[in-house]
């Protein structure tokens, strides 16, 4: 007997498709055609996790007291790991106590925190293009997504002056990321002092990613929302270990902040999952705690990257701006081309593999973001094939349709 006709919930029909996994597909079909896919498109770091990392992970595996639940709210030494850390990098003193929770990744921690928080018809205020776990996580809740617009030429910060006061005064939680995915835009310290105002004034739970803490260069320092007076008291900070220390597929992240909404989190999370293999933890600690000469390298990789890239891209028609943080190039479409269409026109004609903006909301569109994960002869053969392919800045390569 087959279950086929049997409804899913209505929650997943509000969900936009999900570019990654369709990209996955097209990446499976041109594999099985034999092309060599050169993929520039997941936030997906390359190389090896740290070797003390992976050796504390392997003494922990060793230790039977590992081997059973972990405790809800993550061990007491990876907690206190997390608030050294921001200690040490942020002048931002935390209770491990209350004031800091592992996460199984921080995509996983952002999606509960909306349904822990969310409830249907809520208004919830998210940027537009935005990391998809930011608004998919409230529309798995059943919240109204209040999307703001980021522009190019307000350096794609939000516009708090552009929300009306009515909107502002029904919105409950109010999702950013700077550091910026996908557009790798950086905020000052003014427009977190600005944001921390605005959401004390209309009541507004700030949460704010700072997926990319540490990937930053040329100087730049990126802030955390918890270095401004007042934010500990209406927000909270969410961060992962995926990126700076190559450790995506590890799963582990963490938030910070506000404890009584992160108690509500826990809560949740209670009831859904058992928190994070000990040893995994165990390892995290070790991340964290690693001396700062290999953060220096792990910036010194990207910046290369970003360096020789926007060059290439250069020589091919591009202006793309050098940003001072991520992992991610953002970079316009060809005029008169809508980005899925130059997307899949780029890996049917080269093979490589890059993300078209609307894959994070519609304010994404004209846009592709290309990840800095391949070496540089990868990045070079990529540029290769754009030449080759005639793919560059000036050129139409495809007719624009409706969306």
């Amino acid at each position: 007997m087959s279950l086929s006709w049997i409804p899913p919930a209505d929650r997943l029909s509000a969900l936009p498709p999900y570019v990654f996994a369709r990209l996955d597909e097209l990446k499976a079909r041109a594999r099985e055609q034999g092309l060599d896919l050169i993929d520039l498109g997941m936030g997906n770091p390359d190389g090896a996790t740290p070797q003390p990392v992976v050796d504390a992970a392997i003494a922990a595996l060793q230790n039977p007291a590992n081997h059973g639940y972990p405790p809800f709210e993550g061990t007491a030494s990876f907690r206190r790991a997390i608030t050294d850390w921001y200690q040490r990098r942020y002048d931002v003193e935390l209770d491990p106590d209350g004031e800091a929770l592992p996460l199984l990744g921080s995509k996983e921690g952002l999606g509960h925190l909306a349904m822990a928080y969310v409830n249907p018809g809520d208004l919830v205020l998210v940027p537009s293009p935005a990391y998809p776990a930011h608004f998919r996580g409230p529309l798995i809740a059943g919240g109204k997504i209040y999307p703001l617009l980021l522009k190019p030429e307000n350096d794609w910060l939000i516009d708090l002056a552009s929300i009306p006061d009515a909107v502002a005064e029904q919105a409950k939680i109010l999702y950013f990321n700077y550091p910026n995915n996908p557009t790798a835009a950086t905020a000052p310290r003014e427009f977190f002092e600005e944001i921390v105002a605005f959401a004390r004034r209309y009541e507004i739970l700030l949460v704010h990613d700072l997926c990319y803490a540490e990937l930053a260069f040329d100087g730049y320092h990126p802030t955390s929302l918890l270095e401004i007076p007042g934010a500990k008291e209406i927000g909270v900070e969410f961060h992962t270990l995926s990126k700076t220390y190559n450790m995506a597929g590890w799963r582990v992240g963490f938030v910070v902040g506000n404890r009584h909404i992160i108690q509500g989190l826990r809560t949740l999370k209670t009831n859904l999952d058992y928190g994070i293999f000990a040893a995994l933890q165990s390892a995290a600690e070790t991340a964290l705690r690693l001396p700062d000469m290999y953060l220096h390298e792990v910036q010194a990789r990207y910046r290369a990257r970003r360096d020789f890239l926007i060059q290439g891209l250069a020589n091919l028609g591009w202006d793309v701006p050098k940003p001072k943080a991520t992992m991610y190039l953002w970079v316009p479409c060809p005029p008169d081309t809508h980005s899925t269409d130059f997307a899949l026109s780029v890996l049917q004609q080269t093979g490589v593999v890059v993300t078209p903006g609307n894959a994070f909301g519609s304010g994404g569109e004209g846009y592709i973001r290309i990840s800095l994960i391949a070496e540089q002869d990868r990045l070079q053969q990529a540029l290769n094939r754009f030449q080759q392919a005639n793919i560059r800045y000036s050129s139409s390569l495809v007719s624009p349709q409706k969306s």
